[in-house]
């Protein structure tokens, strides 16, 4: 699917001339690809996780946002795909409108794809998000190690979901525990203002 059409469900859900979310027109121009969590502090508080793919930042909503202990399992619902310039958006969307509420960034940095298949091969990382495992090597601030995102079958619902947890074998550092993160009073990583600010 081209990376214009990936961006549909994006821009059907926003009134550009009421919101300050960016468009979307910049290209991949980098070396390695980013991610970003940003807090959303909007209906309800949660965390917005985002991996570049390409063109586009595919995009999860983490209620209790992710976290460094490989013990917790979190819960990631997919969202609509974000344009690149997403990764730098902090403002207060406008209540009443999709999503509204106050973004900020609170970790950024690059990823490493680390998916293979049984026999070692690697897998690119857009098939084996489809696939539904992939696995990565988060190099942010907070967040450094290995993480997957897995695709599971929800036995209330039947329905298919994802989790985000930290890599059981590999060396994982970080400050982003979730009282912290959640915390209104949490700092920006990239403009140092708080959601409430």
């Amino acid at each position: 699917m081209a990376d214009k059409n990936r961006l549909q469900t994006y821009h059907g859900k926003r009134d550009f001339s009421r919101i300050p979310e960016p468009r979307g027109t910049r290209k991949d121009g980098t070396e390695k690809p980013h991610f970003v969590v940003q807090i959303h502090d909007a209906s309800t508080m949660h965390f917005d996780f985002r991996l570049q793919v390409g063109d586009v930042l595919k995009s999860w909503s983490i209620p209790k946002g992710p976290s460094t202990d490989p013990k917790d399992k979190r819960l990631a619902v997919p969202t609509e795909d974000h344009p690149l310039e997403y990764e730098d958006f902090e403002g207060v969307i406008a209540e009443g409108e999709y999503g509204g509420g106050t973004v900020i960034v609170r970790e950024r940095g690059t990823y490493r794809p680390q998916s293979h298949d049984r026999r070692g091969r690697p897998v690119p990382f857009d098939e084996s998000l489809e696939r539904g495992h992939a696995t990565f090597w988060l190099d942010g601030s907070k967040l450094r190690g290995e993480y997957a995102l897995t695709r599971f079958r929800d036995g209330k619902t039947g329905g298919k979901k994802r989790g985000l947890a930290p890599g059981e074998g590999q060396r994982r550092t970080g400050r982003c525990r979730p009282r912290d993160a959640r915390s209104r009073r949490a700092r920006s990583a990239r403009s140092g203002r708080t959601s409430a600010s």
